[in-house]
């Protein structure tokens, strides 16, 4: 066999290199060289960001005008200031990030804070130039500028470090519900049942299988590639496809530049777990399977549709499922990309689909 410990984990994963496919990639979870402290490149931060300012400045002029219209016009001169200083922070610490990721954790605080002393400083300079203001704030525009960085930086890595329980949370339930004993126990039962007839069979489907065990019990970290999630989900189907044979009729559409897009580890899995399970187990004639993904511009689609089997055979409706497995996948997503991931799960005419968008990285 090739990999003959089951349980075992490798103590280090080597990353897969561009030109490695799914299959390639076996037993292999790619990390990333670095990561900032704080991420200020998703949308979502941008926009509490700027609404976040917005509150401050609209609070803090009250207590300087004592009229509505004086009110409006203070608020608006200051916004004229604190907003391209936001903007500029925020496209500054994005355009760093690669290199904050490479700095100690204390020099990436202080770089941020000088970033925010600097964006503050510009954007009083624009009040100044373009004559809204006599005299400028200087110092007070920097002290400010620093305050709303560290709020930031706090904010950015707080958020970032909440993803750590629910990622340990989401592989210890993999470990208890996803790898379900039932579905071990069947696996030996059917390479049992091919270790005289076919051999090379029952091998290949061990080694699918402690890969599987392998990967569940190992730490990737909070991120993995699309193209690691899709060699763990050729396991599995491996597996499956010999205990079901011609009932399970899978379709593979990949795109390979897709498969640079990271997503939380074992997310993908469970999806086609669901799919065999609700498509394939209950039906004797099988299911259809098709799992596609597409990068289109800087996003990239992963589609996960299984075929619907009919009641002709059933005397009660057949059981549904809970939908826990689809709650997780998609708390997980918006914890890893915010409000950048999209994710969609329901019936399509005879079929059940389960759409996701995520970033696309180059």
């Amino acid at each position: 066999m090739r990999n003959p410990s089951i349980l075992s984990a490798p103590p280090s994963a080597s990353p897969v290199t561009p030109s490695t496919s799914p299959l390639q990639a076996k037993g292999r979870v790619s990390a990333r060289p670095g990561r900032p402290l704080f991420d200020a490149c998703q949308i979502g931060v941008v926009l509490r960001a700027v609404l976040f300012v917005e509150v401050v400045v609209a609070v803090a002029t009250m207590f300087l005008a004592p009229t509505l219209s004086e009110w409006l016009l203070l608020a608006a001169t200051v916004t004229g200031g604190a907003l391209p200083a936001t903007l500029v922070w925020l496209l500054a610490t994005c355009g760093l990030k690669r290199l904050l990721a490479r700095l100690p954790v204390p020099v990436q605080y202080g770089a941020g804070a000088l970033l925010g002393a600097l964006s503050a400083l510009y954007g009083c300079g624009l009040l100044r130039l373009t004559g809204v203001v006599g005299e400028a704030p200087w110092l007070a525009s920097a002290l400010a500028g620093v305050l709303f960085a560290g709020l930031m930086m706090a904010a950015l890595v707080l958020r970032a470090r909440g993803q750590t329980p629910a990622a340990t949370t989401a592989r210890l339930e993999e470990l208890q519900s996803r790898i379900r004993p039932h579905f071990l126990f069947n696996t030996l039962n059917s390479a049992i049942a091919l270790v005289r007839q076919e051999p090379a069979k029952a091998e290949a489907m061990l080694e699918d299988l402690s890969e599987l065990f392998r990967q569940a019990l190992a730490d990737p970290g909070e991120s993995v590639t699309l193209a690691d999630e899709i060699a763990l989900a050729e396991r599995y189907l491996a597996i499956e496809q010999v205990r079901f044979g011609d009932r399970l009729r899978i379709r593979w559409d990949i795109d390979p530049a897709a498969d640079d897009a990271r997503l939380p580890p074992l997310l993908l899995q469970p999806l086609v777990e669901n799919a065999v399970k609700h498509g394939v187990e209950p039906s004797p004639d099988g299911a259809r399977l098709r799992i596609r993904t597409e990068r289109r511009g800087a996003m990239v689609l992963i589609e996960v549709v299984n075929s619907l089997p009919p009641l002709r055979w059933a005397d009660a409706p057949l059981p549904r499922g809970h939908g826990i497995a689809l709650a997780n996948v998609r708390d997980r997503l918006r914890l890893l990309h915010d409000m950048q991931a999209q994710f969609n799960a329901g019936m399509d005419q005879k079929s059940y689909r389960v759409r996701i968008a995520i970033p696309a990285e180059s």
